[in-house]
């Protein structure tokens, strides 16, 4: 008769099992820790010192630990900037009808949000557009929408499967009878398509030759859709401008400083919800200053680069953004390639 035995075989240390040793390493966890976790998951106690002996004496372990020293530097000096920015929390200032100079001198040249009034009531598209105009005038036309997105956590990420095309007119007629919702949105993600299907609709826009180029061809980005819909935290690659031309928008913002406490996951996206900030699951935001404000319809907020934001339509909103400034703006061509790890 076989008499089966209760003793586990040892386990042997794989390379996850020393790519997870050598993470831990490098946060500072102790190797008499590190052991005592390996020698429950059945690895030899001798194994398990021979391996965190060897991740110790790797010159790749400390090649890392030199760049993980130079980025906890560069943590330090942002972590400066982010403590002094708690000094003032009146949160975004509101200039009225701002010069193009002054705004490049206090806001663009130093990375500070603003929000301008006075500068849009030239733009016919302030008193043309609302839904019966759209419907009317370009109705037959095919635009493309983001759809499914109230059942895609991650649909900003997703966005390329989440376009749909359709008349316009009944675009139009959901986003009038819908109420609240963020299931669908006309956003920038779709500007390829809708540019040239819409392209009239852009004759109803304005000039800002203060700050921005004239460009026939792109005067603005198109984002439309009903109260309800929610862009979630992220950060743009460049200086953006958003004109909002009907509804209000309820916009928070984070400073580029606070990246190291906002759980940058992948790319420019951050898992933290704005709308019920988890300080259980992420502690570090706990420290971090959260600016809030409306964006009302005449308004434009200048988002600069770098700035963290999640956006919420409060009503069924029409908002143009603009990134082609008179002062450069290429801070993307130098992104990390590898931004998805």
């Amino acid at each position: 008769m076989k008499i089966q035995s209760n003793v586990q075989p040892t386990l042997q240390v794989n390379d996850d099992w020393r790519r997870w040793i050598g993470e831990n390493l490098m946060l500072g966890t102790s190797p008499e820790a590190i052991a005592a976790i390996l020698v429950k998951s059945n690895v030899s106690p001798a194994h398990a010192r021979t391996e965190i002996d060897a991740a110790l004496r790797s010159p790749y372990l400390q090649a890392a630990r030199r760049l993980a020293n130079r980025v906890n530097k560069r943590d330090w000096v942002l972590n400066i900037q982010s403590q002094l920015n708690r000094l003032y929390e009146e949160g975004i200032e509101r200039r009225e009808r701002l010069s193009g100079e002054d705004f490049l001198q206090e806001y663009y040249r130093t990375n500070r949000p603003v929000i301008i009034t006075g500068m849009l009531e030239h733009f016919p598209a302030r008193q043309k557009w609302h839904l019966d105009y759209f419907a009317q005038r370009f109705g037959e036309r095919v635009v493309e929408v983001q759809f499914g997105r109230e059942a895609d956590p991650q649909y900003e990420l997703n966005s390329i499967a989440h376009k749909r095309k359709m008349p316009f007119g009944e675009y139009v007629e959901m986003v009038r009878t819908s109420g609240r919702t963020n299931d669908f949105y006309m956003t920038a993600n779709n500007d390829s398509l809708n540019r040239e299907a819409l392209k009239e609709l852009f004759d109803d826009v304005g000039t800002l030759p203060e700050y921005l180029t004239d460009d026939p061809a792109r005067r603005g980005f198109f984002w439309f859709g009903p109260a309800g819909t929610v862009t979630p935290f992220h950060h743009d690659l460049t200086n953006n401008f958003m004109a909002q031309i009907i509804g209000r928008k309820k916009i928070k913002l984070m400073a580029p400083c606070d990246t190291p406490r906002v759980y940058n996951h992948r790319h420019c996206f951050t898992e933290v919800d704005a709308r019920n900030i988890d300080l259980a699951r992420f502690p570090s935001m706990a420290e971090v200053q959260v600016l809030e404000c409306v964006l009302e319809p005449g308004e434009i907020l200048f988002l600069p680069v770098g700035w963290w934001h999640y956006v919420e339509g409060l009503d069924i909103s029409v908002t143009l953004s603009a990134t082609n400034f008179r002062w450069p703006n290429d801070f993307y061509s130098n992104y990390p390639p590898n931004h998805d790890f």
